[in-house]
C-alpha cells in the first residue's frame, strides 16, 4: 500500500488510478490520513465483508430474541436446571 499527500494524489490522479488495480493508495491530509483508492475489486470484496458482517448480526440479534421468548415459556423446574443437567438429560433422551 502506497502513502501520498492530497497534492501528489492531485497531480498523479491518472497514475494512481493505475497503481490501485495493485494496490490501493492511502491519501494523507496534513499528515493524517484523509481517504484511500481502492480497485472496484477491492470494493466490491469489502462491500461483501459488510454485508455479510450485517446478516450475521441480524441472525445473532433473532437468535437472542427467539431464546428470550424462548424462556418465558419454560416450566419454573427447568429454569433451574444447571447446564451440567441439561446435557445428562439430551443424553439420555439419546439412548
Amino acid at each position: 500500500m502506497i502513502t501520498v499527500t492530497s497534492v501528489e494524489a492531485q497531480n498523479r490522479f491518472g497514475q494512481l488510478l493505475d497503481t490501485v488495480q495493485r494496490e490501493p493508495v492511502v491519501i494523507t491530509r496534513h499528515g493524517r490520513t484523509a481517504a484511500f483508492i481502492v480497485s472496484p475489486q477491492d470494493m466490491q470484496d469489502l462491500q461483501v465483508l459488510q454485508t455479510a458482517r450485517r446478516n450475521r448480526q441480524a441472525a445473532v440479534a433473532a437468535f437472542e430474541d427467539y431464546f428470550a421468548m424462548a424462556d418465558t415459556t419454560l416450566a419454573p423446574a427447568a429454569r433451574t436446571l444447571t447446564d451440567e443437567e441439561v446435557l445428562n438429560l439430551v443424553k439420555e433422551s439419546r439412548e
